[in-house]
């Protein structure tokens, strides 16, 4: 397929509106609390019927962080105190043997993942022993052949950390770096020298790892395109796998942790703009494909050889070469998505412990799609997976004439369709170069939910 991309400043300014990032449809702001904990089990045990058993992705929620970087907008849990992981993980066992219980024994798990806060704040006993319970309860691969991932913070890791975590069967690796840059490090509270990521690259590659990735972040305090210039050229040496470069999203009055964040230092909508540019035109003249929405990937990464397949997935850990997966998300605010439904844990560690405690599993909201989320569900992830849409696949699926159903939306794309984001065919929707840094606008056009003026507040600008 076609991977170019084509910048135009002025179509983005005007295109540069709040959306949803697609990790799920509906997003979660339509979570409600009438979903309740059995109805997430009835929905569970539901997917064990399929004659071919679908595998299982698994995410577990770490959040403690020893510091806290003043961007984060994670649900995290900030302490010097490694003591205060030893309930989180007592509770963290007893929940998997719950969501354990609901599952066959006979789904592989394809997909696992830890993220946080912090994952490596844990100590390496706490780690294998972690492993050893998700083991103990559900189905993991012993030939490596699954996408075992961690997220790793170089300052929270030692010479034993990174083999370690490949020994008990992680065989890919995210590193967060954000910025290189010190003036940068300092005014959002994360100072990471280079040198101590390089060890950490360094080391992942001697013990192995299948895949390693980095994730920066442009839009922070005192950023400028000559220093986040030179952050790039690092990363190039470096030669990571893939390298996601995610938009700061400025939103105080949701994350507290953002009030220290100085607003006069941020970088003016132009200057984010053009760090945004010589990001996207670095990473392309260094070889590495756009695949969308901020990540890039060598052309040989699975990610890459996925899209060109046409077999990319989009779910809350977001982009997966693994379509076919239901999601079981564990410990503190965690999603799940089992079949036909989406389900979230509580937020909270007090009413994570009291739920666990009282033998449930601690699910505070979701949602149950239907028939019209199903189908619309599909466009958006063909969508922003593919930059293309097939109508015939969509009607054959669902049993629709695709141009009479979506005429209202395929109106509205009548404008983007002039604007060069894309074209309308006969039997398809083609999203070209100028509109792939916009697929957000585009997919939104589908979306049922955007229209409600509360749920657009609580999202971040698109680029």
């Amino acid at each position: 397929m076609d991977q170019s991309l084509f910048f135009d400043k002025e179509l983005i300014r005007r295109y540069d509106k709040p959306g949803p990032r697609y990790t799920s449809y509906p997003a979660a702001t339509q979570f409600h609390e009438n979903f309740l904990v059995n109805d997430y089990i009835r929905e569970a045990r539901c997917t064990n019927q399929d004659l071919i058993p679908i595998p299982l992705s698994l995410y577990f929620h770490l959040p403690f962080c020893d510091t806290v970087c003043y961007y984060c907008a994670c649900n995290k849990i900030v302490t010097r105190n490694r003591q205060h992981a030893i309930p989180y993980l007592n509770n963290l066992h007893r929940e998997i043997e719950f969501q354990g219980k609901l599952y066959d024994r006979d789904r592989m798990v394809d997909q696992l993942h830890w993220g946080g806060g912090t994952p490596t704040f844990i100590s390496h006993d706490q780690m294998c022993e972690l492993m050893d319970v998700t083991r103990d309860n559900f189905t993991l691969r012993g030939d490596d052949s699954g996408e075992y991932s961690i997220e790793i913070d170089p300052r929270e890791v030692d010479s034993e950390s990174i083999p370690l975590l490949r020994k008990i069967g992680f065989n890919r690796i995210s590193i967060g770096i954000q910025d290189f840059d010190p003036t940068v490090q300092k005014a959002v509270n994360r100072i990471q020298p280079y040198e101590q990521t390089a060890d950490v690259i360094k080391a992942s590659r001697d013990s192995t790892f299948r895949s390693i990735s980095v994730d920066l972040i442009y839009g922070l305090p005192l950023q400028s395109v000559a220093n986040f210039r030179i952050t790039l050229e690092k990363i190039v040496e470096l030669s990571p796998d893939r390298v996601a470069i995610y938009n700061y999203a400025h939103l105080p009055h949701l994350f507290k942790t953002q009030k220290q964040i100085n607003e006069s230092e941020l970088p003016s909508p132009a200057e984010k703009l053009g760090i945004l540019q010589m990001a996207i035109n670095t990473m392309i003249e260094a070889g590495y494909v756009y695949i969308g929405m901020d990540h890039f990937a060598k052309p040989d990464d699975e990610l890459a050889l996925a899209q060109r397949d046409g077999n990319l997935y989009r779910n809350f850990q977001g982009y997966s070469t693994h379509a076919n997966c239901d999601v079981i998300g564990m410990g503190i605010s965690s999603i799940s998505r089992a079949g036909n439904c989406y389900a979230q844990n509580v937020r909270t560690l007090d009413e994570y412990v009291a739920i666990v405690q009282s033998g449930e599993i601690p699910i505070f909201r979701g949602y149950e799609l239907n028939s019209e989320d199903k189908i619309r569900r599909d466009v958006i992830a063909q969508l922003i997976c593919h930059f293309s849409l097939d109508f015939t696949q969509i009607e054959s699926q669902y049993e629709i004439d695709f141009k009479s159903y979506f005429s209202k939306e395929l109106e509205q794309l009548s404008i983007m369709h002039t604007d060069g984001l894309l074209l309308v065919e006969a039997d398809k929707i083609q999203v070209l170069p100028i509109g792939r840094l916009l697929i957000r606008n585009i997919c939104t056009v589908f979306d049922q939910y955007m229209q409600q003026n509360d749920t657009v507040k609580r999202f971040s600008k698109m680029i």
